[in-house]
């Protein structure tokens, strides 16, 4: 079973500095990660910035394109067009079949604001309470946490990546 878990950090700079605890965590066989992401927002920037975290995943990680449209649907919505709006509307139907629904997209919209961060961490057959106690700083909330093989099934047939 795969985990979908968002953690918020109080800085801009707080989900930039997990990847060395992530690695250990797995190093030491306690998750294993199939794909991760962080958004960083400085408090000065009208976006955040987004990064797949490509050091941490191997073969079973999700497309780019994922992130990039997840993202863009949480933070970047209202600055879309009606009709890429409309595109982005039927994608937001099909991941709400998988958990990603209206509300977790309100829930990340609403606390992941300028001045803070989050790491975004697909894993497999993880307890989010493991994660939580070794990242850096203290000051990690979980924001959500769902998805199920049937859900990270849909999510690749979605975004058209073959392995898992």
């Amino acid at each position: 079973m795969s985990t979908l878990t968002v953690w918020k950090f109080r800085t801009a700079e707080g989900a930039e500095n997990v990847e060395e605890a992530l690695k250990s965590l797995q190093k030491e066989g306690l998750i294993k990660i199939l794909d991760a992401a962080v958004v960083s927002w400085p408090a000065d920037r009208a976006k955040p910035r987004t990064r797949q975290l490509l050091s941490l995943v191997g073969a079973g990680a999700l497309s780019g394109t994922f992130w990039g449209m997840l993202f863009g649907l949480i933070f970047l919505m209202p600055l879309l067009g009606a009709a890429i709006g409309a595109a982005a509307g039927a994608l937001g139907g099909k991941l709400a079949d998988v958990g990603i629904d209206d509300d977790f997209i309100a829930e990340v919209k609403e606390k992941v604001t300028p001045g803070t961060s989050a790491l975004f961490l697909l894993t497999m057959n993880e307890v989010p309470d493991r994660i939580g106690a070794q990242l850096p700083g203290g000051g990690a909330e979980l924001l959500h946490s769902n998805l199920d093989t049937e859900r990270e099934a849909k999510l690749r047939d979605i975004f058209g990546d073959e392995t898992a």
